[in-house]
Formats: C-alpha cells, sequence, structure tokens
C-alpha cells in the first residue's frame, strides 16, 4: 500500500543498514494519531522539537508527532515543553508540548566537516545582520558579484539588508569604498549541521546551540 505524504515524511532512512534507527518512529497504540490542539491545531505541523542524542548533543529538529512517539516508546525523555504551547490529548495520553528530547540511547553520527551552506545556516552565521550596514538583513549578497566571476560560497557571500543590496547592485566593494564588518568564514561544529535547515531558534535551544560560534 502506498504511503501517504504525512507518513513518508515521518521515515528515517536507518544509519547502519538492516538496524533499526533509534529515532525511527514505530506504530503504536497509545501514540496520538490525531492529538486535540484545540486553537493551536496549526503549532502540529509547524512546530519542531529538537532532539538531543544521549549525550545532549544536538541531532536535528523534527516534528512534534515524531517526538511524541519517541517519548511514548520511551526512547526518549523530555527535556523543555513548550509553556506557551497547548497540550496534547489523546484518549489515554495527555502531556504538553515538548521543545527539546533527549534520547536515552547513544546515536553515533558519522561526523561531517562541511558544512552545508543555506539561507538559514548564513543568516544564523551574520546574525541576521547585515554585513556592510548592520541592519536587519533580509536578503543574501554575493560580495563579489556571481556575473563579475564570484563564487557561491561561505567566503562570498554576506547576510544583506534590500538597501545596501540595491545600492551594490554588481558592483565591486573597492568601487563602493564599502567594507564587510566581520571577515567571511565558514561555520564550525556539529550543530551548524541543524542550523542549516532551521531559521527560527527557540529559546529553550539556545542552551544547547552555540549559534555565535564559527
Amino acid at each position: 500500500m502506498a504511503r501517504t505524504r504525512s507518513q513518508q515524511s515521518e521515515v528515517v532512512t536507518p544509519i547502519v543498514g538492516g538496524a533499526r534507527h533509534p529515532t525511527d518512529p514505530v506504530s503504536t497504540p497509545d501514540a496520538p494519531q490525531r492529538a486535540d490542539m484545540g486553537r493551536g491545531g496549526a503549532v502540529w505541523g509547524k512546530h519542531r522539537v529538537l532532539l538531543l542524542n544521549a549525550t545532549y548533543e544536538p541531532l536535528t529538529a523534527i516534528s512534534i508527532r515524531r517526538a511524541v512517539v519517541l517519548v511514548l516508546r520511551e526512547r526518549a525523555d523530555v527535556v523543555h515543553t513548550d509553556e506557551r504551547g497547548p497540550a496534547i490529548h489523546s484518549a489515554d495520553v495527555s502531556m504538553p508540548v515538548p521543545s527539546v528530547i533527549r534520547l536515552r540511547t547513544y546515536v553515533r553520527v558519522p561526523y561531517r566537516a562541511k558544512i552545508p551552506m543555506t539561507r538559514a545556516a548564513l543568516m544564523h552565521r551574520d546574525r541576521f545582520r547585515c554585513g556592510y550596514c548592520g541592519a536587519k538583513a533580509d536578503t543574501i549578497d554575493h560580495v563579489v558579484p556571481r556575473s563579475r566571476g564570484g563564487a557561491h560560497n561561505w567566503e562570498n557571500c554576506v547576510a544583506c539588508c534590500a538597501s545596501c543590496n540595491h545600492r551594490k547592485a554588481d558592483r565591486l566593494l573597492s568601487e563602493l569604498g564599502w567594507t564587510l564588518r566581520t571577515a567571511l568564514t565558514p561555520p564550525k561544529g556539529r550543530h551548524w549541521r541543524l542550523l542549516a535547515t532551521v531559521k527560527e531558534i527557540d529559546p529553550s535551544w539556545s542552551q544547547y546551540i552555540d549559534v555565535g560560534a564559527a
């Protein structure tokens, strides 16, 4: 039988072939299939939960449904709950919406030194501030324009406000007399693979993710 789109999104490829990954959701009678979220129903699909390894190392951001299944299957424990969010109710279970959960068993994750450059990760690296004037950034600029041979990489991309992006156009900094506020370097650290996929960071995640590290 073909899987639905929601079911496909919950499947995780095991790290070790043939063995079930500890974070794989498993069908269980007591897992809420349609939790009563009240007015916060939209949160069920949009809210993300930080998944920590047994060592409290951040692994990834997952859906509420997947987080609840891991907790109910006793594969993870709730570390922090979303005090602003509604509770999750089913026929047999009532629990607050988690914001951070921790696996009970350590998962060995292959280390990949190269961090993918995504819009979200670059914005986090530059702390959502324009690399030219320091105003709030809302776009990305190539320091050396692509039309003039500039590369699309960490060393040539910077968060930028709309005003500076418009004024700079396809010119070089030397032609404008501009300078960068900080050096453009690739970030380092395992947690940056998580930041490459998440734009907004829940305040309760901050103690586990050093956003300022580069």
